[in-house]
Formats: C-alpha cells, sequence, structure tokens
C-alpha cells in the first residue's frame, strides 16, 4: 500500500498552534487519531498512577513505543493500540462507542 508523503511526517508534525498532545493540528484525521489516542493513553496512565516503566512492565509495550506515542512522534499501529486498551481495560481509538471496548 503506498504510503505517501502524509505517511512520512511524524503526527507531531502536523501542529499548528500549542503543544503536542493539546495542540491545535491541521486537519489530517490520522494526526488527529493519533492525538486522542496520546491524550486518552496519558489520562489512562495517570489514572493508573504509573510510571512509563510500570505502564510498559504491565501492558508489555516497550516503555519506548510508550513515550513515542505519547509524545506524537510515531504512528501508533493497530497491535499497540489493542494490547494497551486490554491492558489499561480503556477505549484509546476516538469514535468508538463509550464502554464497548473490543472483546
Amino acid at each position: 500500500m503506498p504510503q505517501g508523503d502524509k505517511r512520512s511526517r511524524k503526527p507531531v508534525e502536523y501542529l499548528l498552534q500549542g503543544t503536542w498532545p493539546g495542540a491545535v493540528l491541521d486537519d489530517h484525521h490520522g494526526a488527529q487519531v493519533a492525538q486522542e489516542v496520546a491524550v486518552r493513553l496519558k489520562k489512562a496512565i495517570d489514572a493508573q498512577g504509573w510510571t512509563m516503566v510500570e505502564a510498559s512492565r504491565r501492558t508489555g509495550v516497550d516503555r519506548l513505543t510508550i513515550t513515542r506515542v505519547l509524545g506524537g512522534h510515531v504512528w501508533p499501529d493497530l497491535l499497540t493500540i489493542a494490547t494497551l486498551e486490554k491492558a489499561l481495560d480503556v477505549d484509546l481509538w476516538p469514535g468508538r462507542e463509550p464502554g464497548n471496548p473490543p472483546k
């Protein structure tokens, strides 16, 4: 599948104003989804009271990967999102019906 030039940029590179993840982005839908995943992930980790090391240990997702998703430096892949959702028991993907995570 061709990736095009939009995928060659990191989500944070679509920032127009402010700082990630609370920044105003251009209308690139993928970057907006990545931003919302980062916001929800940060809230979920904070709600657990976990450090990044603890989040990595408990979810099985590499600490650097979590840090890079939170910072908008990578496009979070589906396996990473699904793994984090299951371990944290939260919906990270925007637009899903609240309280209806995949089983």
